[in-house]
């Protein structure tokens, strides 16, 4: 267990040697976790699992992408691989992995089969913290427990197979066992974590669904086409744009902030570069505080959640995201993109 002290709040972390293969195997040792969902999330927690020894298997409906993929990742029909609701039975843990409208809809059919004495797992407190729109209400009987990985599962296995953990938020809502506490940490460092920080539910609901639509990717793309379309409407050339707006941004600013932070990051730039970020970020703080502040109401109200289970429960939902996606890909910033990345390095073989 580590401790963190920023000014006057002290925060405790759990580290990856806190819960070691052998404490991992004492917890988990009989227990048969089940992951339901074999999307970006699911593959990796599984994957990953796979790897630490716990004895895992995955519930995916047959015929699809996702059901292919987990078996072209050596889950086997029959053994290791299972239907849905058959896997949920054979499950003491069950990872409920689907999207949160996947949740709601396979939550009549799941509870059922929630016996007592199982742990409920989430990554996500969506479907729990807004159950007046989900319906999911746990039995009083089980562990209801979290483990929220800081990236996407991509990450989460990509981090893992490099020999590095993620950081991970968890969180406990019910312990009918005495045991959840434990469950969710042995299962957190399993699945890839590096540190485990506590939170609840509500908070990590409200931080993860503000985050993805502010800086992790809505107001980050937002930015990013804002400086891309002024630059280009200004007579820069495609390429120089996005040099300018992404490509210096991921490939050389991001990995020095991501090294020691922002300050060390201004310090190894220019000093005109320096003088121009301290006398302007103050204004696109200004600027966009009221957009965070009208995004939190957003989520916290539910206001958000709604508005996702209600686009994502359309039977046309698949399509209308393939068309957006597409209108992503085919814009002018994200074409004069796919040319720049093919001259990074690494694709010259160099």
């Amino acid at each position: 267990m580590r401790e963190i002290k920023i000014g006057d709040t002290v925060e405790s972390c759990v580290e990856r040697s806190d819960y070691p293969p052998e404490r991992i195997k004492q917890i988990l040792g009989n227990e048969v976790v089940t992951v339901l969902g074999y999307g970006v999330q699911g593959k990796g927690q599984s994957l990953n699992m796979r790897d630490n020894g716990v004895k895992v298997i995955v519930g995916q409906r047959p015929g699809g992408k996702a059901y292919d993929a987990a078996v072209a990742d050596g889950w086997k029909p029959g053994e290791t691989l299972f239907d849905v609701e058959e896997a949920a039975k054979m499950g003491t843990i069950i990872q409920y992995l689907l999207s949160d409208a996947g949740q709601k809809e396979m939550w009549p059919r799941l509870k059922p089969l929630l016996t007592a004495g199982k742990a409920l797992y989430f990554s996500h407190g969506f479907s729990i913290v807004f159950s007046d729109q989900t319906g999911v209400i746990p039995p009083k009987d089980i562990d209801v427990i979290l483990v929220a990985p800081k990236g996407s599962g991509t990450t989460v296995r990509r981090h893992f197979l490099e020999g590095r953990g993620i950081n991970s938020s968890f969180a406990i809502h019910q312990d009918a066992t005495g045991k959840a506490r434990d469950r969710a940490l042995a299962l957190g460092i399993a699945i890839g974590s590096g540190y485990l920080f506590e939170t609840t539910f509500k908070k990590e609901v409200v931080s993860d669904l503000t985050g993805e639509r502010g800086v992790l990717m809505g107001a980050i793309y937002g930015l990013w086409l804002a400086q891309y379309e002024v630059l280009r409407e200004h007579g820069h050339s495609p390429s120089e744009a996005f040099n300018e707006t992404v490509e210096e941004a991921t490939q050389s600013l991001y990995p020095l902030i991501a090294e020691k932070g922002m300050d060390w990051m201004y310090a190894n730039c220019s000093t005109t570069a320096q003088r121009g970020a301290l006398d302007w970020f103050k204004k696109f703080r200004d600027a966009s505080k009221p957009t965070f502040e009208a995004l939190y109401k957003s989520v916290e109200t539910g206001a958000e959640t709604k508005r996702v289970l209600d686009s994502c429960g359309k039977a046309d939902y698949r399509q209308q995201l393939e068309k957006e996606l597409k209108e992503v890909a085919e814009s002018e910033m994200w074409r004069a993109g796919v040319e720049v990345r093919s001259l990074r390095p690494e694709r010259q073989g160099s």
